[in-house]
């Protein structure tokens, strides 16, 4: 049981992370909140559990875009906990698919594409990124000189965002897929180009590519996620990032480590 007013820092667990399934959970002695709900409700129930955490205790639920993969729980979640604030642009709460069902009006929250919204003692940023949905944005949390940085879902990643995360303490990073293995695979060619595209997603060296742009003298901590299940697995991922991070000279496992993330099991709770 958390005291109140207890400062354990900015806590942190990604519920879950891939191409089926999006959440993440971040605490500060004043919020309790999540970026994305993109599983059932009752998954997601489950892997807040799995974590000693319960979704009573939720305030806020922060949206990046409108794909099912980040979006499928958000409307159950709404209904069954009525205290949920649910944060999202206009364009992206206008491209909600139906399957989401209705959101209570006095709980949706708009939350400008740029801005940054302080909740006590929680700063929430949120920037634009290249992907196609309608109006795509992520998030970095701010709590007692500390910053965790949520980057998935973009087709790269441009200087302006680099500017805008560059030395965060710890980062979720988009792995989503290995070249070879998207090139090869089993996707018709045109969602091949999509995946590849300017306004798709990150392949692992991508991902390094970024991290390699971004990493600071802060980073400790540094979380592989999106990985496709069928362009990608977790070893080759790892791989693949901690070699090319480590050829430009970056002190892997050392000065940070690198971790990877699941669809179906939530990483244990880390202090940023």
């Amino acid at each position: 049981m958390l005291i109140v007013g207890e400062d354990f820092g900015m806590r942190v667990s990604v519920l879950a992370s891939s191409s089926s399934g999006n959440a993440t959970y971040i605490e500060t002695p004043g919020h309790k909140v999540l970026v994305d709900a993109g599983l059932s409700g009752k998954k997601i129930e489950t892997l807040m559990q799995s974590i000693g955490r319960d979704l009573t205790d939720v305030d806020s639920v922060f949206i990046t875009h409108e794909h099912s993969d980040h979006v499928r729980g958000v409307g159950v979640l709404a209904r069954r906990y009525p205290k949920l604030s649910v944060y999202a642009n206009a364009k992206t709460f206008a491209a909600l698919p139906k399957s989401v069902g209705k959101i209570p009006e006095d709980q949706l929250r708009l939350f400008d594409m740029g801005a940054t919204l302080t909740l006590g003692d929680l700063d929430v940023e949120s920037f634009g990124v290249s992907h196609d949905a309608a109006a795509p944005q992520f998030y970095q949390f701010h709590h007692d000189g500390k910053t965790f940085t949520i980057l998935t879902d973009t087709g790269y990643v441009s200087d302006r965002v680099a500017g805008t995360i560059r030395d965060a303490d710890a980062y979720v990073m988009e792995c989503n897929h290995d070249l070879e293995m998207l090139r090869t695979g089993p996707y018709p060619w045109p969602l091949k180009q999509r995946i590849l595209g300017d306004q798709g997603h990150l392949s692992n060296e991508d991902g390094a590519d970024a991290l390699m742009d971004v990493i600071g003298l802060r980073t400790k901590r540094i979380y592989l996620g999106h990985l496709s299940p069928h362009n990608n697995n977790k070893p080759l991922a790892h791989l693949t990032v901690a070699s090319l991070l480590a050829q430009q000279g970056l002190a892997v496992d050392h000065d940070f480590r690198i971790y990877d993330t699941d669809p179906a099991v939530a990483d244990p709770l880390f202090v940023v």
